[in-house]
């Protein structure tokens, strides 16, 4: 019988904190010194059960082998994921002092979202599901699902897992938090304008044209 935890852990060292940091600097960011200190811990535990050295080394994909980017990385998305859910945040909260948004959940929640990534597409397991999907299903946990495990394996808020569980379809089976709204929606918005500004793959645009997107070619 096959166990989640079969392939060794690899060590946690602080030079891999410092390449999460170094890969994702707007962790920066959070004022909470806890709450950041654990989002580096959250990705440290992901990539020790991959063969992922460092966030850096994971596609630029959506999905394994779904809107793959011409030039760019996981933390390439990450990051554009981050920044534009906090534009979002600043700006109602801007509009009306009124307004209550957690920043540093945006943030961590921009950040951590898609932690499960390094299980869904590491290849020992592809090959595991794709030999045969009978067994334990193809994928047997999707990124979403697995990143809450990871979140709460962490430490991390409730909060934090729920983005990471509902910030894709999964979601459509929960009340969403404001603060994964906003996640959820930053996420959606990058992959949509990352093809319509050329950015993607050609294999994506089957998907890309049923959602009426048509890629802007790149300047030469």
């Amino acid at each position: 019988m096959n166990f989640l935890d079969r392939r060794p852990r690899r060590e946690i060292t602080d030079a891999m904190r410092a390449q999460v940091m170094e890969d994702l600097p707007e962790l920066a960011q959070v004022v909470n010194e806890e709450l950041r200190r654990k989002c580096v811990e959250v990705w440290c535990l992901s990539l020790a059960e991959s063969s992922f050295a460092r966030v850096s080394d994971i596609p630029g994909e959506s999905n394994p082998g779904q809107f793959a980017l011409r030039r760019g990385d996981q933390a390439t998305h990450l990051r554009g994921v981050t920044r534009i859910a906090l534009s979002i945040a600043d700006e109602f909260a801007a509009m009306d002092p009124a307004v209550q948004i957690d920043r540093d959940i945006v943030i961590a929640g921009g950040l951590t979202h898609d932690v499960g990534k390094p299980w869904e597409f590491d290849a020992a397991n592809r090959a595991r599901w794709t030999g045969d999907p009978s067994a334990a299903g193809l994928p047997s946990l999707r990124h979403p699902v697995y990143g809450a495990h990871l979140c709460i394996t962490a430490g991390l808020p409730e909060e934090l897992a729920h983005i990471a569980l509902a910030h894709s379809f999964e979601g459509e089976h929960l009340i969403r938090s404001l603060e994964c709204i906003i996640v959820q929606r930053a996420d959606h918005l990058w992959w949509s304008i990352a093809g319509g500004c050329g950015l993607l793959q050609p294999s994506g645009d089957p998907i890309l044209e049923a959602r009426k997107i048509v890629p802007r070619p790149l300047r030469d």
